[in-house]
């Protein structure tokens, strides 16, 4: 179901022909890498905290771990990821799939500088065994961020 939702909301930005599902795991970085035959850092990862008991997520590259003291500067607050059980309820896809597209209403999408080294990047599509191909002009089309931030460790 997850999957048909991001597939369908692609759809409205003509990239549902970019999608590619595997017959293997691409649930992490290294198995998405694996599985689209990419460089890990290539891989869009998507984050889900929580703030405020609202969800947000934050698309950031796949070598890229966050930065508690940029987060709490862009946010205001220490960083606190969604748990595990909790994410597909209040994101729309499970972990492993979570992508900024085709998800619940109301959940901010942030995009982290770290992805602007790559012309070309590969976000999960709701499913733990899917991806899609896309250049940073596109999935900030199709995500409808928010804004640029800037919270990664520096690698």
């Amino acid at each position: 179901m997850a999957f048909e939702k991001a597939k369908e909301h692609l759809k409205k930005y003509n990239l549902e022909d970019r999608i590619k599902e595997f017959d293997v795991s691409s649930a992490t970085v290294e198995e998405a890498a694996k599985a689209i035959g990419c460089n890990g850092a290539e891989i869009a990862k998507t984050l889900a905290f929580i703030i405020e008991d609202k969800p947000i997520l934050i698309v950031v590259s796949g070598d890229s771990k966050i930065n508690s003291s940029k987060y709490k500067a862009e946010f205001f607050t220490k960083a606190k990821m969604i748990d595990f059980e909790k994410v597909e309820e209040l994101v729309g896809h499970g972990v492993g799939g979570v992508c900024p597209f085709g998800i619940n209403d109301g959940i901010k999408v942030y995009l982290d500088t770290s992805l602007k080294k790559f012309n070309i990047i590969y976000p999960a599509c709701g499913s733990s065994n899917s991806a899609v191909k896309l250049t940073i002009e596109d999935l900030e089309k199709a995500s409808k961020f928010e804004k640029w931030v800037d919270v990664c460790k520096d690698i």
